[in-house]
């Protein structure tokens, strides 16, 4: 399949998904759902979701079988990225091309909005009406996902990232923020479709190693296109990351350029076992090292 129609179609999956799962949610005030919908529903590329999708689908697993776990990820992924967006983060008033939820919707709901998205996504992996996996299996899973979220993960990156901001900062800080901020939830959402589909301890190493190579190809790739991409095309107002830990910063642009070619033939590389399996991977890994927005 063409990386373009798997995109489309599986993206229709999981906001069909995603639609379906807000009907499981008790209680929702008015104002709270409108602002947790406002996010999750806006244009988002669905990165996450997808490789969860290829990875379990390259070890014979059924799509059907993975789609809840790729929805909840697609929720935390977008908790992360509302509280990203507040005033005492990263202060941004636009994302994916239109205001920001704390815009729309006031600071005060717009926290709230993401702290329910990432408690309710914990709670549909392992709601007995929703999954498909063994026990087991979910357990696994929501492992590794709150391992890649948590204060071991994105938060520990989240607030690498806060702490250094302005400040001359290392390599190996710079490095730290991106596998931690970024890479961890990508390498966690490759996982959740290796676990679905039932990958050996060997080959979840592969997996492991892919996620991560992608993971970070993704973030540096961000680095580069706030300095060269476009706002039409990237969705949200650009160079405002002079301030921040960036690839670009410690190691220009020449190198960031040849370290996500490298890490992108890593990824291909680690999932070669698959053969022809693993071909909606390998153009998966290369979009997100030469994508344009």
């Amino acid at each position: 399949m063409d990386l373009r129609d798997f995109l489309v179609e599986n993206r229709v999956l999981v906001e069909n998904k995603l639609r379906t799962l807000f009907s499981t949610f008790p209680g929702l005030s008015s104002a709270l759902k409108d602002a947790m919908e406002y996010s999750l529903f806006s244009e988002g590329k669905r990165i996450r979701p997808g490789l969860a999708i290829a990875a379990c689908e390259a070890m014979g697993g059924q799509k059907e079988d993975v789609l809840s776990f790729a929805a909840a990820i697609e929720m935390i992924h977008t908790y992360s990225l509302i509280h990203d967006d507040l005033p005492s983060m990263d202060n941004d008033d636009v994302r994916r091309g239109r205001p920001t939820c704390h815009k729309v919707f006031g600071e005060a709901v717009a926290l709230l909005a993401g702290d329910a998205l990432l408690t309710e996504a914990f709670r549909v992996m392992v709601d007995p009406r929703l999954c498909r996996v063994s026990p087991e299996t979910a357990q696994r899973i929501v492992y590794e996902v709150a391992l890649a979220a948590g204060a071991a993960g994105m938060v520990a990156g989240q607030a690498m990232d806060v702490v250094y901001e302005g400040k001359r900062g290392t390599k190996r800080i710079v490095n730290f923020i991106h596998r931690n901020k970024t890479s961890a939830l990508i390498r966690a959402s490759v996982l959740t479709g290796a676990l679905v589909g039932k990958a050996s301890k060997q080959e979840l190493k592969a997996f492991t190693t892919f996620g991560e190579s992608v993971g970070l190809a993704f973030q540096i790739k961000d680095d580069l296109l706030d300095i060269e991409g476009t706002e039409a095309e990237v969705g949200k107002k650009l160079k405002k990351d002079t301030e921040k830990q960036t690839y670009v910063k410690h190691y220009g642009i020449a190198a960031s350029k040849a370290r996500i070619d490298g890490l992108v033939e890593k990824a291909v590389l680690s999932v070669a076992f698959l053969g022809a399996k693993a071909d909606m991977l390998v153009q998966l890994a290369n979009f997100i090292g030469h994508r344009s927005f």
